[in-house]
């Protein structure tokens, strides 16, 4: 079986698994395997060689933030294809089974930076699949540019502006002011699902809450307004 992974499940787990499966079928790479649960009651997934991606100490190369980008967008072209067989649990959406809209798709919902696996200088995988769920496919570039270019914290102007204009170019679907004001959107919901989920008593959310969240992120988006009217004009 190889090194693998033994993680908590959840209400979720089964939908995720479903998917992932999936995807493994149509042959997407950088996403781990899952090979069941243990007599615990935990998943177990492969484990993927590499490092992770310390986001308050690291911005990434060009290079792999291109390549992250991309597998987002191979990724998003080749979930197009999966609709699940009626209403599924999914942890952003709450305790109750939903439908996927006709004009959604299955977002993995928390691509920044510090899910990336890197080996050898360059993006190789995915992780952390747990709060994929519904969603446009612009929420999950979004959220990728959030900690990836990084937004959600200062850098320089020029930096910031190469790196979107590379993240646009590369995924070729929006313009950088279309994206910008898709990052606010996406990371003002994503404050509100972490209150959400804090008042559902999920431990992942729980533990985020020992982090300052969801006030950290609300703090965040405050500031990146802020810097908007900069970035823009620099476009």
């Amino acid at each position: 079986m190889g090194r693998t992974v033994r993680r908590p499940v959840g209400p979720w787990t089964p939908a995720v698994h479903e998917l992932l499966s999936w995807l493994a079928d149509e042959g997407l790479g950088g996403i781990p395997h899952v090979s069941g649960i243990d007599e615990d009651g935990r998943e177990i997934v492969s484990y993927i060689e590499g490092r992770g991606v310390p986001v308050d100490d690291e911005v990434v190369l060009d290079t792999v933030l291109g390549e992250a980008v991309a597998w987002l967008r191979d990724y998003h072209d080749i979930v197009e294809d999966f609709r699940p067989d009626g209403p599924r649990v999914w942890r952003q959406t709450g305790d109750e089974p939903v439908e996927l809209a006709e004009d959604q798709i299955i977002c993995h919902n928390d691509p920044g930076a510090y899910n990336w696996i890197i080996q050898s200088g360059h993006f190789v995988a995915m992780i952390d699949w747990d709060l994929a769920g519904p969603g446009r496919r612009i929420d999950d570039l979004a959220f990728l540019c959030w900690t990836g270019i990084p937004l959600y914290r200062e850098i320089p102007l020029e930096d910031v502006v190469r790196r979107l204009d590379l993240v646009v170019d590369t995924y070729a679907e929006w313009g950088p002011s279309t994206l910008l004001d898709a990052v606010v959107e996406r990371m003002t919901t994503a404050s509100e699902r972490i209150a959400a989920g804090i008042e559902r008593g999920d431990p992942g959310m729980m533990n985020l809450a020992r982090r300052g969240e969801p006030q950290r992120t609300r703090d965040r988006v405050a500031a990146f307004r802020e810097r908007l009217p900069q970035i823009r004009a620099a476009l």
